[in-house]
C-alpha cells in the first residue's frame, strides 16, 4: 500500500499522550488556582478535570478514564504508602487518646450518616455501605496541602494520624458489611462467609510479606537515597500488581505495607523518602482523573443525599474529637481546627464504590451516585478547609503562605 508510513486517519490517541495531556492541563489548572490567592492547587486539579470530563467538555471520556485507572491506581499506592509510612505505633501506644478520639469520631460519623439516610429513606443496606465510606479520609488532600505548604506540628501529626487510622477502620468496617451484602444478592455461602475474610487476610499477608523483603533489601543495599529511591517505587508497583493477582485489595495492601514497613523496621534500614517530583507527578493525575469521574447527574439525582451526607459526616468527626478534647493535648481551638482536616474525602472512599459496582454493578447505582455525589462537594471544599486549618493552628511555613 503506497504512504503506509503516514499517520492513519484519524487519529487514534495513546496511553502515552493520555498521560501527558491530563499532565500537562491538570498542572496549568492548579497554577491558575494558586494564582487566585485563595485556592490550593489541588483544587484547580480537581476543577480541571471536572471540566475535561463526561460532564462537561468531554474530553476525557469513559474509555479514556477506564485507561487511565493504572495511574490513579500507582498514584493511590505512592499516596496510601507514604501515610502508613507516617503511623508510628509505638508513638501511638504512649498517646492512647489518639486511638480513642480516631474511634470516637469515626464510630460517630458511621451512626449519624447510617441513620440520617436512613430517615431520608435510602435503604440499610446503602446507608450502612455509605457510612461504613465515610468514615474514611482523603489521605492524597492532606499530604499534598501538608507538603505544599511544609507544614509541621501537633495539628498536622494528629491529622496524618487520624487519617491514617480512618482508612484502616473504613476498609474493615467495609468488609465486615460484605456478608450482608452477598447475602442479599443471594451469593453462594462460600462467597458471602469467605470472600470478606479472603480479601483482608490476603492483602495484610501480601503487606506483611512485602515488607519484611523490603527490609532486608534496605539492609543490603545500604542507606543510599537513590537506590532506595528506587527500591520503594519497585515495591508499590509490585505491591499494587501482585494484589491485582491474588484479587485482595490493593488499597488495603498499601496501607497496610506502609505502616509495617515503618513499624517493623526496628533498625531503620529503610530511609524516609520524599518522593519529590515524581510523586506530584501522580498527585496530578490522580486529582485531575477524580475530577473528570465527578458527574453533575449524579449529583442531581441525589443533592439531598450527598448533602446530608457531608453534614452528618463533619458534624460526627467533628464532635468525637471535640468529645475527648480535655484529654488531648490539643487545645479545644486545635482540635477544631484538626475536625476541619478530615473534611476532605476521595480515594479510598472511590476505590470502595468501584469494589461494590464491581461485585454488583445494579445494586451500587444508588450507592455511588450517593458517595460521588458527596466527593464532588468534599473535594471542591476539602482542600480549602485544610489548608484553613492549618495555618490557623500556624504550622504552616510562613513562606510558603507568603507564596500562596
Amino acid at each position: 500500500m503506497p504512504f503506509s508510513f503516514l499517520p492513519h486517519w484519524p487519529f487514534t490517541g495513546n496511553n502515552f499522550l493520555l498521560f501527558g495531556a491530563i499532565l500537562l492541563v491538570g498542572i496549568v489548572g492548579g497554577e491558575l488556582a494558586q494564582r487566585t490567592g485563595f485556592l490550593p492547587r489541588i483544587t484547580g486539579f480537581v476543577a480541571t478535570g471536572f471540566l475535561l470530563g463526561p460532564s462537561m467538555l468531554d474530553l476525557l471520556d469513559a474509555n479514556m478514564l477506564k485507561d487511565a485507572k493504572i495511574f490513579t491506581d500507582i498514584a493511590l499506592g505512592l499516596i496510601l504508602f507514604q501515610l502508613g509510612m507516617e503511623l508510628d505505633l509505638r508513638a501511638l501506644r504512649k498517646d492512647s487518646i489518639v486511638i480513642l478520639a480516631s474511634l470516637m469520631e469515626a464510630g460517630l460519623a458511621f451512626f449519624m450518616i447510617f441513620f440520617a439516610l436512613n430517615f431520608f429513606h435510602v435503604g440499610k443496606l446503602h446507608a450502612a455501605l455509605a457510612a461504613a465510606i465515610g468514615i474514611s479520609s482523603s489521605p492524597a488532600v492532606v499530604l499534598l496541602v501538608v507538603r505544599e505548604f511544609k507544614s509541621e506540628g501537633p495539628v498536622t501529626r494528629r491529622a496524618l494520624n487520624h487519617v491514617a487510622i480512618n482508612n484502616v477502620l473504613s476498609f474493615f468496617t467495609y468488609t465486615m458489611l460484605l456478608p450482608f451484602l452477598h447475602y442479599k444478592q443471594q451469593a453462594e455461602w462460600s462467597t458471602i462467609l469467605i470472600q470478606p475474610f479472603y480479601q483482608a487476610a490476603a492483602s495484610l499477608l501480601l503487606a506483611w510479606l512485602l515488607s519484611h523483603a523490603c527490609i532486608r533489601i534496605a539492609r543490603l543495599l545500604g542507606r543510599r537515597e537513590s537506590l532506595q529511591f528506587a527500591l520503594l517505587v519497585g515495591l508499590i508497583i509490585s505491591a499494587i500488581g501482585l494484589s491485582k493477582i491474588f484479587n485482595c485489595s490493593n488499597l488495603l495492601t498499601l496501607l497496610a505495607l506502609g505502616i509495617m514497613a515503618r513499624n517493623f523496621d526496628e533498625r531503620d534500614n529503610i530511609m524516609k523518602i520524599e518522593f519529590g517530583h515524581g510523586g506530584e507527578i501522580f498527585f496530578v493525575l490522580l486529582f485531575v482523573i477524580a475530577g473528570a469521574n465527578l458527574h453533575l447527574k449524579e449529583l442531581a439525582s441525589v443533592w439531598w443525599a450527598a448533602f446530608c451526607f457531608v453534614t452528618v459526616r463533619f458534624i460526627g468527626k467533628s464532635a468525637g474529637l471535640l468529645v475527648l478534647a480535655p484529654f488531648s493535648s490539643l487545645s479545644a481551638r486545635q482540635t477544631a481546627l484538626l475536625g476541619l482536616t478530615l473534611v476532605p474525602m476521595a480515594g479510598l472512599a472511590i476505590g470502595l464504590t468501584e469494589e461494590t459496582s464491581r461485585l454488583y454493578p445494579e445494586f451500587a447505582k444508588e450507592l455511588s451516585a450517593i458517595i460521588l455525589g458527596s466527593v464532588a462537594i468534599l473535594e471542591t471544599f476539602g482542600p480549602v478547609l485544610t489548608e484553613f486549618a492549618l495555618k490557623r493552628a500556624g504550622e504552616v511555613n510562613p513562606e510558603s503562605s507568603i507564596s500562596h
